[in-house]
């Protein structure tokens, strides 16, 4: 016979989302509406969801379901010192928030809306919530790479970052069904102290990361690369003094929809907030051969 889950966990569980749900009503009011009910930035970043989200946490890791109907993010408690999985669900025209679990490095949701990667781990959507995480594959597991974060394209692309063997980024492939080993990217990306936390648009026509070079505005800023035509990454453009600043500023991601690019920065010493701005910004400094 299987294991049959307590009545108590359900009921706990029910708590834990209703007071979530309670605290962020306080603090913001009835969220309804796209985007949490926020009002969209122009081409200025914008804190996001000031007092619901963007807290008195360290609030990082920003990213839409494909479907737009969930904003996840990640939550550091500073009192309890534990970092945590936040979701909004758009539930009946309101934003309601919970908590999914323990954070497990930088998740972020692969363009199937399916697949939640973790590092080099990966939970699947179930029918009664998020699966267990697992290791992805045993090519991803090994004790000489560090990832943080693995970013998905619609066709299967794997871009991940790897903070063991020189804060690189890697690429991986599907080709003929069967998965490449990933390799670094080239000198165009990885250059500078360190690149992190990848995001791949779902088309693969480009690459955003955060990293710190000599050029920069001061702590680490977000920088892109565009593919062109024939596949190939063109040099990293840093996204400007709009989206960077001397803080730090990480952890993109952009809308499913296109129209907004989401980020964390540092907003002072062991803090951030999630900022968000018009996707203008990328648009801007696309070349005509991408």
């Amino acid at each position: 016979m299987g294991s049959v889950k307590p009545l108590w966990a359900g009921a706990v569980f029910m708590a834990f989302a209703m007071t979530d749900f309670a605290s962020a009503m306080e603090r913001n009011g009835p969220m309804v509406g796209p985007y949490l009910g926020q009002k969209p930035p122009g081409s200025e970043p914008k804190v996001f969801a000031p007092g619901s989200v963007s807290a008195k946490q360290r609030d990082t890791n920003p990213f839409f379901s494909p479907d737009m109907s969930e904003f996840y993010f990640t939550r550091k408690d500073p009192k309890a010192n534990k970092w945590s999985l936040i979701v909004f669900k758009q539930i009946d025209g309101n934003w309601q928030e919970s908590t999914v679990g323990p954070r497990i490095w930088r998740p972020l949701l692969a363009p199937d809306g399916k697949t939640m990667h973790m590092g080099k781990y990966v939970m699947m959507r179930t029918a009664a919530g998020w699966s267990k995480h697992r290791i992805l594959d045993p090519m991803f597991d090994r004790e000489d790479w560090g990832i943080m974060r693995l970013t998905a394209a619609a066709d299967g692309t794997y871009v991940l970052d790897d903070y063991k063997s020189g804060d690189v980024l890697r690429i991986s492939s599907l080709v003929n069904g069967k998965r490449t080993k990933p390799e670094r990217l080239g000198p165009q990306i990885n250059t500078g102290k360190y690149n992190a936390h990848p995001f791949i648009a779902p088309d693969g026509s480009y690459l955003i990361w955060d990293g710190v070079r000599e050029s920069g505005y001061g702590n680490s800023d977000l920088y892109i690369s565009f593919r062109d035509k024939q596949g190939r990454w063109g040099e990293a453009i840093n996204l400007g003094s709009k989206v960077n600043t001397s803080a730090r500023e990480a952890s993109a991601s952009v809308t499913p929809d296109g129209k907004f690019l989401f980020f964390n920065r540092a907003t002072k010493e062991n803090d951030s907030d999630i900022f968000w701005v018009d996707a203008k910004v990328i648009e801007d400094l696309r070349p005509s051969n991408s």
